[in-house]
């Protein structure tokens, strides 16, 4: 979805949309949405009524999400979700996304934001069986980079079946933030200026978000990306 906000300004909507087709993690809370109150009722407004999952659709993870010790979305800095990023293709990966496959790409300089294309068709009213996943060996790596945000096309960076969740983990530990179920299919890898805000839930374990990118001119970067890196 591609939305013109500007002369020269051209912004992607890499979000998934919400509705009641959106698939959700199995037994998890279904995405509803109705109008509790209608301008004919109410004589002035209408009033919509929304219930589902924090990790419903384009979402973000807290550290309390899989630990009890962990930051909620209000704690954590928003000037990780905005900025510049890349978008590196790892389709080839079926399974596990290891360091072989990061350092046979041009990651010899990344940006503060890295926003994986995985094999998984962008399929937002299917959940998928299997995904690939982040081998958690390859975090020293990010964090050795700078790299700040980690992004995936997929519900969860660790296999779907994991309760060890090994990458959450390791991803914290070092300072990276995990955003989840962005839709990239078409987008060239590349650098682009990335903006993915959470909502101020107090004490959430994350955070539906919109997320949106614009391409980078050909000398790397906007005026706006210059500030927010």
């Amino acid at each position: 979805m591609w939305h013109k906000l500007g002369k020269e300004t051209t912004w992607i909507d890499i979000s998934q949309p919400l509705d009641q087709d959106v698939a959700t993690w199995p037994d998890d809370t279904p995405f509803s949405y109705e109008r509790a109150v209608t301008k004919k009722i109410s004589g002035s407004v209408n009033i919509g009524k929304l219930t589902m999952s924090l990790h419903t659709g384009t979402h973000i993870d807290a550290p309390f999400h899989f630990d009890n010790e962990g930051s909620g979305i209000l704690d954590l800095d928003l000037t990780v979700f905005i900025g510049r990023a890349r978008i590196i293709d790892v389709t080839h990966c079926q399974e596990s996304i290891g360091l072989q496959v990061l350092e046979s790409l041009d990651t010899e300089t990344l940006p503060p934001r890295v926003l994986l294309r995985t094999s998984l068709p962008n399929d937002r009213k299917r959940f998928p069986e299997n995904v690939p996943f982040i081998d958690a060996k390859i975090v020293p790596f990010l964090k050795e980079k700078g790299v700040r945000l980690i992004g995936m096309d997929t519900p969860s960076v660790d296999p779907l079946d994991s309760k060890a969740l090994p990458a959450h983990h390791a991803l914290f530990e070092h300072g990276i933030h995990i955003l989840e179920n962005v839709m990239l299919d078409g987008l060239a890898p590349g650098d682009y200026e990335l903006v993915a805000m959470p909502l101020p839930l107090s004490d959430a374990d994350g955070s539906p978000v919109r997320a949106a990118v614009r391409p980078l001119d050909r000398k790397g970067e906007h005026d706006a990306g210059k500030e927010s890196e």
